[in-house]
Parts: C-alpha cells; structure tokens; sequence
C-alpha cells in the first residue's frame, strides 16, 4: 500500500500526532511519501526525535497512490484537494486542529482509527465539487478552478457594497447588494454559508446553495438549487475588481467579468470510518442535543 502524506503547518503537540501517524503506517509496513515541504517543517524542529528526512517525497500525485494522508484541520484537506485533483485518492483527514468537519480522525483516536483504515473498516463519502470560468478568461484562476467548499465573490480595497447580478440556468434571479456572494456545495454549507446564514445541507444532497454576504436588500434570502444549475454572475461596484475564492485560493478578477459556476466533472473521495455519520459529526461539532442551561 501506498499513502501519501501532506501537512502545512507545525504547531505546539504536533510532533506527537505526526509521530503516531508515521509510526502506526511503518508497523504495517506502508510505503510513506510526504509532501516536500511538509517533511522540511517536520525536519526543522528537534521535537521529532525521529529524522525523517529518508522519506521519500513528492511535489505532484498520481495514480499509484492507495490513500492520501492530510494532516491538519480542514483547511488543510481543502488544500489536500489541489494535489489530489480528479484522480480518485481516497483522503483521510487527521483533525490537529480546531473543529475538523472534514476529518475523518480526531486526535485521541490515531492509532485506532490508522488500524481500521488499514484493515479496510471504512467507507467512502462522495463530495460535489464546483468548476469556475470567466469570460474573458483569468489567468490566476485557471490553473486549480474548482473548489471543494464554495466559490464566493467578494468586495476588494473598499467599504462599499458590490452589486451581484445573478442567473441560473440563464434566468434572471435577482442583483445581490452586498459585501459578496457565497455559491457552496453541500460540503462547504457547514463552513463560510453557514457563518452567513446559509442552511446546513447533507453532503449527498444534489444540490448547491446561493448565500449572500451581509445583503443591503433585506429580503435576499439564501437558496437552495440543484446542483445541475449554471449560476452566471456580473459583479460591479465603486472599485475597478473585487475578490474570487475558491476554497482558500484568492484571485482579483475586473468588473464586468462574467463568472460561470456549475458542478466539476470529478468528485473527492473523504474516508469515513464504520462508525461515523454525517448526523454524527453536527451532533458533534455543533453541540446539537446538549441543553446548556443551568
């Protein structure tokens, strides 16, 4: 078996979990190639008693590998997906973070949850993914124009609003007045949506959500639309361009270019462990069925 792995960041404990990750794959004898870059982070700090460096590395996947190891929060399994792009790597998120909505490891069960995989104790979850393109065409947004979260628009260098004209399927939906849009995948509803008001969506619905960002016009509500929709988008303001991200990837895009959003023609595939849900991880994650009262 062969199981890449990628992190971004080094922080306080973190010698810890990566040891017990790369430890537990070389008890089973699993062919280990981390990033580039994270194995120079791992080899920068005399926490790791452990030189790594004898790993092998590498810059760009392919087809050979059977996992991909992200380690880190979900930001971290967002970037994940610009290695893993569309050639159907099964990703296992180890959760050395905050809240980890993507992960499929939390940090108290490393070892376990590693055995499980490797026992093939697991499931795959499917998740959508969104493609942009621009008329005229952009140049920093070609290269990796999807995202596995949302695709959202934002203001750039101003306090005032932008106005989001907004089609699907080539009919007029309205012209949002506010600090952006947010266009999100069932996946991304519990990141940057949610926090604007978006609806929480399970992650096998077919469908896509519209959120605006802090609208002017009170009455703009979020909506949920299929996800075989085209959503067109003309954005202009008192600014010359505003902002597109995709996931955590930002671009500076000129007014009056057309954005077009549609679902990508590849999915990710998330490892989700046998006794993990979806309903599980809100019940988790957002405290649902607690009373907090005292």
């Amino acid at each position: 078996m062969k199981i890449g792995i990628y992190g971004q960041f080094y922080h306080k404990d973190s010698e810890t979990y990566i040891q017990l990750v790369l430890g537990g794959l070389q008890k089973k004898n699993v062919e280990i190639v981390i990033e580039e870059n994270f194995l120079s982070i791992i080899n920068e700090h005399q926490e790791i008693s452990k030189n790594f460096s004898t790993f092998e590395t590498f810059k760009e996947l392919d087809s050979s590998y059977d996992l991909f190891f992200s380690i880190g929060g979900d930001g971290t399994i967002l970037k994940s997906i610009t290695y893993v792009r569309d050639l159907g790597i099964p990703i296992v998120g180890i959760n050395t973070g905050r809240l980890g909505f993507l992960a499929t490891i939390q940090k108290k069960n490393i070892t376990e949850s590693i055995n499980q995989i490797l026992s093939n104790e697991y499931s795959i979850s499917e998740r959508s993914l969104l493609t942009i393109a621009t008329e005229p065409l952009n140049k920093e947004i070609e290269p990796l124009n999807f995202a596995l979260n949302e695709i959202a628009v934002n203001r750039k260098n101003t306090t005032s609003m932008i106005k989001v004209e907004t089609m699907v399927n080539d009919k007029y939906l309205t012209s949002y007045w506010s600090d952006g849009l947010i266009v999100s995948t069932p996946t991304g509803s519990t990141g940057y949506s949610l926090s604007c008001g978006g609806p929480v969506i399970d992650p096998s619905t077919n469908s896509m959500v519209i959120t605006p960002i802090a609208p002017h016009n009170l009455n703009a509500r979020p909506i949920v639309i299929p996800d075989n929709s085209t959503v067109t988008l003309k954005v202009s303001g008192r600014e010359d361009a505003y902002l597109v991200s995709l996931d955590s990837r930002i671009a500076t895009v000129e007014n009056e270019t057309t954005l077009i959003i549609k679902k990508a023609p590849f999915t990710i595939k998330l490892v989700q462990l046998s006794n993990d849900s979806f309903i599980k991880t809100l019940r988790e994650k957002l405290l649902w069925g607690e009373d907090k009262r005292n």
